[in-house]
């Protein structure tokens, strides 16, 4: 299905949206990305969204991604004699190993890792942060607080520890299982939360053996201190801004979200911009002018992806949210000033062959009446670093690879088709043509960019371009090839 904008939509399955009829229409609405949620629904379920996205892909013809993202180590609070208590600014407060129930004056946290971490000085965040507390004395199995902002503590709440790097791998024992499950069912990205350094990524890695791309959640501070490693161990990147506004000063997020932006796209790795970017549609089926803003600011910075959450999962509007991004994304593209943005924007410290040919093939679509670029692409490189350019005219991304079509449903601007395998260049050149002239992106008359890499099958090998015609005994005529 070819779509009239770039930037790709990823919309979270759930309750709201389970079942064929609607997960259809959500795609033809425009999501391009279904993402499992792994905090969500037992596997016998995330198995028949998985399903019922397979079918829609086979009845429909039209490759689609499928991302499982991981839940994560979660740190909470024990349980309250009388279920919640209200904690006063100012008051001490205790967290420690106690099995005993909390009351006013302390509660359980039963996560040894985190007292190992901890110094004085040092602030935890409780409840999505609206409970702050600052250590006063610690040791390997309490720490004392102060309240600095006050609130209602009740059971089971969430623990954020912003200060410090925890000693917590990025996977639990849960999520290693649910790895194992997605990678099985055939998913084409891992999600992977609590982030914190490279050797989180490459855990994820080793256990997926090639059968998922790892796409890196960044929600944690230390994960944008480290971030420019991370991005080199991953295939993708998630700015996940939610616990991101949790651990940092909510000013802090805007700049760190358009930086990672710019970094993913110089490396050309597909990034997603996500949360709450029409949290209100969970409700309405009109979002709010600052959350259309939202969404355009993502798109004007050059994301690959904006994903809804809650919005499609469990709103009561999920086609009508899939709808107005779509509609905001098609309508921000169109603006002159977005490719004036994009434009500026472009970077790109690349030095290789690939790098020059994939810049040349841009350079000449944008200065001569050429309508497409098509890139014959077995492993995804060369459509990623066509993408990374950001060209006014489509991209065709042609593989025989199906997991290689399905993965770049991701990335920015790329109209994947599948097709069969080629040995020769004139053959990619041929499947080029039709892929552009069935896509409705070019006639017979006019003329496409043709780039690849000889020997084919090769990743990372693109050498070659070709301006071709959509004649296909054009083609022929020249028998050099």
């Amino acid at each position: 299905m070819r779509r009239h904008r770039n930037v790709k939509i990823v919309a979270t399955l759930g309750p709201a949206s389970n079942d064929y009829d609607t997960i259809r229409a959500l795609h033809e609405a425009g999501a391009d990305v279904f993402r499992l949620n792994m905090s969500h629904g037992d596997h016998s379920e995330i198995k028949v969204r998985h399903d019922i996205i397979r079918q829609i892909e086979a009845d429909m013809n039209s490759p689609i991604a499928i991302l499982a993202d991981l839940q994560g180590p979660k740190l909470r609070v024990g349980v309250f004699k009388n279920s919640e208590e209200e904690l006063v600014e100012g008051a001490d407060f205790r967290l420690d190993l106690d099995d005993a129930e909390g009351d006013v004056t302390r509660v359980k946290l039963p996560h040894k890792e985190i007292f190992d971490a901890l110094e004085p000085g040092a602030h935890l965040l409780v409840n999505d942060g609206k409970i702050k507390l600052r250590v006063k004395e610690c040791a390997a199995d309490f720490a004392n607080c102060e309240v600095v902002v006050g609130g209602t503590i009740s059971n089971r709440k969430g623990v954020n520890v912003p200060d410090v790097t925890l000693p917590v791998a990025a996977l639990s024992d849960k999520d290693r299982k649910d790895l194992e499950f997605v990678c099985e069912l055939g998913v084409d990205w891992l999600a992977l939360s609590f982030v914190q350094r490279p050797a989180d990524v490459e855990e994820a890695r080793e256990l997926a053996k090639g059968r998922a791309a790892i796409l890196s959640k960044i929600e944690k501070p230390n994960a944008v201190k480290a971030f420019d490693s991370i991005l080199e161990a991953s295939d993708g990147i998630m700015v996940a801004r939610g616990d991101l506004g949790v651990e940092l000063p909510v000013q802090n997020v805007p700049p760190i979200q358009k930086q990672l932006v710019r970094k993913c796209r110089a490396a050309a790795k597909p990034v997603i911009v996500a949360t709450q970017m029409l949290e209100s549609m969970i409700d309405s089926p009109m979002p709010t002018r600052a959350e259309v803003s939202d969404v355009a600011t993502a798109i004007y910075e050059g994301a690959d992806a904006i994903m809804l959450s809650a919005e499609s999962a469990a709103g009561s509007y999920p086609i009508e949210a899939v709808t107005t991004m779509n509609n905001v994304a098609a309508e921000v593209e169109a603006d002159p000033t977005y490719t004036d943005i994009i434009e500026a924007s472009r970077k790109s410290d690349g030095k290789t062959v690939a790098d020059g040919i994939v810049s040349a093939a841009r350079e000449i679509a944008e200065t001569t009446d050429v309508k497409a670029i098509c890139c014959f692409s077995q492993s995804g490189t060369t459509a990623l670093l066509v993408s990374r350019e950001r060209p006014r005219v489509p991209i065709v991304a042609l593989t025989s690879y199906e997991s290689t079509a399905r993965r770049l449903c991701l990335s920015w601007g790329t109209n994947c088709v599948m097709t069969g395998a080629v040995n020769r260049f004139k053959d990619a050149v041929v499947a080029a043509v039709r892929a552009a002239l069935d896509q409705e992106l070019a006639s017979t008359s006019d003329k496409v960019v043709v780039t690849a890499g000889v020997p084919f099958n090769t990743p990372g090998s693109t050498n070659i371009l070709r301006v071709a015609p959509c004649e296909e005994r054009l083609i022929y005529a020249n028998q050099s090839e």
